[in-house]
């Protein structure tokens, strides 16, 4: 099988080596509160750690999309964004930079006024009808999550009759849709946190490697979450070993990009578990 590249504004990203998203929020609510980035100087101290300790791309996100998150207007979330892409432009213009949100207009304005590289939809497109016809026409690698119901209502949506028939039926419908309108590259994310349970999400981590079917770039984002803390006891401030171990059994089972808060422990479990191959 070929090794699986992305296209960053004409340049290829080999994904031969699983790469590394450090996350960089934006919001005042964020579930993990040591990740929220606010002022000049901290997103500017946070993109220069991400990029120091080994991160290959900034995923900027303006909405928290935890469970009892505030709902934010799209002026407010473009205002926060632009806001961090402005310093990013400034300081690190060659920084491959990935926007999370799941509004067409916002990934839109994103792309063609700050040069954003990638969009990342937790959405699926589900809660933006317009996002897959702007995703193709921008031509930038887009990220898929599989969630059901909206950021305040996904927990209510966790009634399967087969999680994982659902999600890879979810996926097919949705990888198909992009490929007749010419998106080409695509990127599958679980949605570890979304609309699952603590026991479906471990259910879902312990299957991952059928997401090789569909032959995509693969995208594992359970830094801190729920699905650790609940289970092991603690906060997300406590939950950074937890991470570490499942993080590291997603690289050993399909992951191409962890996308973490923890960018150091994330880039050295790449390392050892490249270094075993």
């Amino acid at each position: 099988m070929l090794d699986k590249t992305l296209n960053i504004r004409g340049r290829l990203l080999s994904l031969a080596t699983p790469v590394v998203m450090g996350i960089l929020n934006i919001t005042p609510d964020s579930f993990y509160a040591d990740s929220r980035k606010q002022s000049e100087a901290a997103i500017e101290e946070r993109i220069q750690a991400i990029l120091s300790e080994g991160g290959q791309i900034i995923d900027i996100g303006g909405y928290s999309s935890r469970p009892d998150a505030a709902e934010v207007s799209p002026e407010e979330e473009m205002k926060r964004l632009a806001f961090a892409l402005k310093i990013l432009n400034a300081h690190y213009p060659d920084a491959i930079v990935s926007v999370d949100t799941f509004r067409a207009d916002v990934a839109r304005r994103c792309v063609e006024e700050y040069g954003v590289a990638i969009i990342n939809d937790i959405s699926g497109g589900e809660l933006d009808k317009k996002m897959f016809e702007t995703v193709a026409g921008l031509n930038v690698p887009y990220i898929m999550m599989h969630m059901r119901g909206t950021p305040q209502t996904m927990q209510q949506h966790t009634d399967y009759t087969d999680m994982m028939e659902e999600i890879m039926l979810y996926f097919a419908a949705k990888v198909r849709e992009l490929r007749l309108m010419g998106v080409n590259d695509i990127i599958l994310d679980p949605g570890f946190g979304f609309s699952k349970t603590v026991d479906q999400n471990y259910r879902l981590m312990s299957r991952l490697e059928e997401f090789d079917v569909f032959g995509l770039p693969l995208l594992v984002g359970i830094s801190r979450k729920r699905m650790i803390y609940n289970y092991l006891g603690g906060t997300p401030a406590d939950s950074l070993n937890g991470t570490t171990v499942l993080n590291t059994y997603a690289l050993m089972n399909g992951a191409d990009i962890l996308r973490v808060h923890d960018v150091r422990a994330a880039v050295e479990a790449v390392k050892i578990i490249t270094k075993l191959k």
